[in-house]
């Protein structure tokens, strides 16, 4: 089983013609991902690679596919209005890709979507992966294997490095999810969590978080009241010099609070098996 896409999965892509778009809807089709349409205004009536339609709007698209997902990859000044686009469509759960989103369009879009019902995931993340069902992003979907394991992350690269690790040693994934390191989102990691307890083919977690913000700290909490299942956790930045920003736009330490030692100390107290790198995780989920 998965969480949030899978083979029934029918996916709008919005910005199928622009490079990143065309490239990324490629290797999604080639997984096996059922790719129903695309979206770039202007470019209404076309085809991408003679198979899947390219329609001037969501709502057309939406109409005349039955999308129940989109995935966006436009600029970084027309994010907001393309998840605004979709959510009015009537698109219950949109990826967004794109980096460089303006937290004040963010705070409008969450603003938004939260009086909708509508799940965002992103920006600025790698999207997700059902290993053998659907890959929605670009996460490599030759680096992970069907598993009972769940994955949820901020760090793109990280998680990559991750799936690949468990995969090395013959475990696997129901559904990797990356949440993105912009400190304002769609999808946080409580979010995941508890669809992942819900999900009874999961059966063991993977949390992936970093320096900045509280969210690996609230997290903790979640997991230490409201979880069964056993998460193991790793934290990126555990060395990084005090007083400099890491990474993503959400990797800020302020006042005293976010270092890897803080959380670190709440996953812990949680009952979490918090990994010194990466390569420690299948060890420790063994």
């Amino acid at each position: 089983m998965s969480i949030l896409v899978n083979k029934d999965t029918r996916l709008l892509v919005q910005g199928i013609t622009g490079s990143e778009g065309l490239f990324h809807t490629r290797q999604m089709v080639a997984y096996g991902t059922n790719v129903v349409a695309g979206m770039t205004p202007g470019k209404g009536g076309q085809w991408v690679d003679e198979k899947i339609p390219v329609f001037d709007s969501v709502k057309m698209a939406v109409e005349a596919t039955e999308a129940n997902a989109s995935i966006i990859f436009v600029p970084a000044r027309n994010a907001a209005d393309s998840i605004f686009e979709a959510a009015d469509a009537g698109i219950p759960f949109i990826v967004c890709i794109t980096e460089g989103v303006p937290v004040s369009d963010m705070m409008r879009v969450r603003n938004y979507i939260d009086q909708k019902k509508v799940r965002l995931l992103g920006p600025n993340c790698p999207g997700l992966l059902t290993p053998g069902e659907a890959k929605v992003g670009i996460i490599p979907g030759n680096i992970a294997i069907p598993g009972n394991v769940g994955i949820v992350s901020r760090s793109g690269t990280l998680t990559y490095e991750v799936l690949y690790a468990l995969k090395q040693v013959g475990m696997g994934a129901t559904t990797c999810v990356g949440i993105g390191g912009d400190p304002v989102n769609g999808t946080n990691f409580i979010d995941v969590l508890s669809l992942f307890e819900a999900d009874p083919h999961t059966e063991k977690v993977v949390m992936i978080g970093e320096i900045g913000g509280n969210d690996e700290e609230k997290a903790a909490e979640f997991i230490a009241t409201r979880m069964t299942k056993p998460v193991v956790s790793f934290i990126a930045g555990q060395t990084a010099p005090p007083g400099k920003r890491m990474g993503h736009a959400g990797a800020i330490i302020e006042g005293g609070t976010g270092t890897a030692a803080d959380k670190i100390k709440s996953l812990q107290s949680a009952g979490v098996k918090v990994a010194h790198h990466p390569e420690e995780i299948p060890s420790l989920l063994a």
